[in-house]
């Protein structure tokens, strides 16, 4: 069928892996809110977020609904949040966020990538001081305008917004994510993802080749099952 339908299928496939990957993400974020906050919306928010951010990347109804159903059974697996940090290639601070059923399993994987990087994993928290968490909102653009929503949103803790494409990004500190999302859901302000983030309070420049050093260890963490997110503190 020649090069441009295989090229088509390779470029088709990798989409699916990546969407394959975000929904198992997502899964394990559905079981933890569960965990914590129990299986209705209504009453958790963290559990709001997850399905939100679901709805965000097309994940289907039904699937949502069976993570759900699985994390409110008695047999279901115990998945933990953990935390790992250390440093990657060139001294670049690395913090990794996993929800995991196997911990033992989950920090060997870890260890290895950055071991085989030529990095150093860290003790837990050794690296906060240089990461701070934030609340990000990402809204469609359409139908907003900056300066009105602005307005809107200082008084719920909008610390800046940004308009990136077709996207408004809203950040809060990590005290009024909470607010601020109560706030855009009682305003009908569409969210297409909502989450905590680590922002580096201090960048390192790198060349080219030194920075594709460390995305290639970040790629691999990310292909990771376990891993939810990894942040980095490459300028």
């Amino acid at each position: 069928m020649g090069r441009a339908f295989e090229f088509r299928k390779v470029r088709k496939m990798k989409r699916w892996d990546k969407m394959s990957k975000a929904f198992t993400k997502l899964g394990k974020e559905i079981a933890v809110a569960v965990k914590l906050g129990g299986p209705d919306p209504e009453s958790n928010p963290r559990l709001r977020t997850a399905i939100q951010n679901a709805k965000g990347v097309n994940m289907p109804k039904d699937r949502v609904e069976a993570a759900i159903h699985r994390a409110s059974s008695k047999d279901a697996a115990d998945i933990q949040e953990i935390v790992y940090q250390g440093y990657g290639p060139h001294g670049i601070a690395i913090v990794v966020e996993c929800a995991a059923d196997n911990p033992t399993r989950t920090v060997a994987n870890i260890r290895s990538y950055f071991s085989r990087a030529g990095g150093t994993m860290g003790t837990s928290g050794s690296l906060d001081f240089m990461f701070e968490r934030k609340g990000v909102f990402k809204l469609p653009a359409e139908g907003l305008k900056l300066d009105e929503l602005e307005l809107d949103l200082i008084d719920f803790g909008a610390e800046d917004i940004q308009k990136e494409d077709d996207e408004i990004i809203v950040y809060t500190s990590y005290q009024d994510f909470a607010g601020m999302q109560k706030a855009l859901e009682e305003k009908g302000i569409a969210v297409t993802e909502a989450k905590i983030e680590r922002i580096p309070t201090t960048t390192k420049e790198l060349t080219e080749e030194q920075a594709a050093e460390v995305f290639e260890m970040i790629d691999k963490m990310e292909e990771d099952d376990d891993v939810q997110a990894v942040y980095h503190t490459v300028a």
